[in-house]
C-alpha cells in the first residue's frame, strides 16, 4: 500500500469524522474513533462506509 502522507493528514472516516492510520500489516486505513477499516485498492481509499471492515471482522 502506497498512500500519500499528505494524503492521509487530511482524509478523516466518514462515519465518526475521526482520523485514519495505515494498517502496517493490510492494505486498509484504520480509523482512531470508530476502528472502521476502509480498502485500499491500487493505491486509492474506498472511504465507503458499506465497503468497510467492522473492528473484529
Amino acid at each position: 500500500m502506497n498512500v500519500d502522507p499528505d494524503l492521509l493528514a487530511i482524509l478523516a472516516c466518514p462515519d465518526c469524522h475521526a482520523s485514519l492510520t495505515a494498517a502496517e500489516d493490510a492494505a486498509e486505513l484504520v480509523c482512531t474513533g470508530c476502528g472502521l477499516a476502509y480498502p485500499v485498492r491500487d493505491d486509492i481509499p474506498v472511504l465507503l462506509v458499506d465497503e468497510a471492515r467492522r473492528p473484529g471482522s
